[in-house]
């Protein structure tokens, strides 16, 4: 797989979550999000669906489990993804034009 695979995946699954989701919670979650709603007192439970979300990819990308998962699957890292250029690619890695072959000859003794 390729960074276009991956930017083509993210797209579709955006495109499949849609702005809304409806989520089922086990026992364990719920008491957990109606401690937390308790507690914090946002204006709605989404909010801190939301903001854990953001903690859960925040901590994936800082110790390395998320490049580690596309690196695997996509051959490519996050910083990768956000540029939409692989490394190769940013330092002319993935162009090797052919040498000319009196260039070769120019550095034999």
């Amino acid at each position: 797989m390729s960074l276009d695979d991956l930017a083509d995946d993210v797209d579709a699954r955006s495109a499949d979550l849609g702005d809304e989701l409806t989520l089922s919670l086990d026992r364990e979650t719920r008491n957990e999000l109606a401690l937390l709603r308790s507690a914090l007192d946002p204006d709605e439970a989404d909010e801190l669906l939301r903001r854990a979300l953001h903690q859960f990819f925040q901590t994936t990308v800082e110790t390395g489990r998320l490049d580690f998962h596309l690196r695997s699957g996509y051959d490519v890292t996050y910083d990768e993804y956000l540029s939409g250029m692989t490394y190769d690619e940013m330092t002319g890695g993935a162009y090797q034009p052919q040498a000319n072959q009196d260039d070769v000859r120019r550095y034999q003794y």
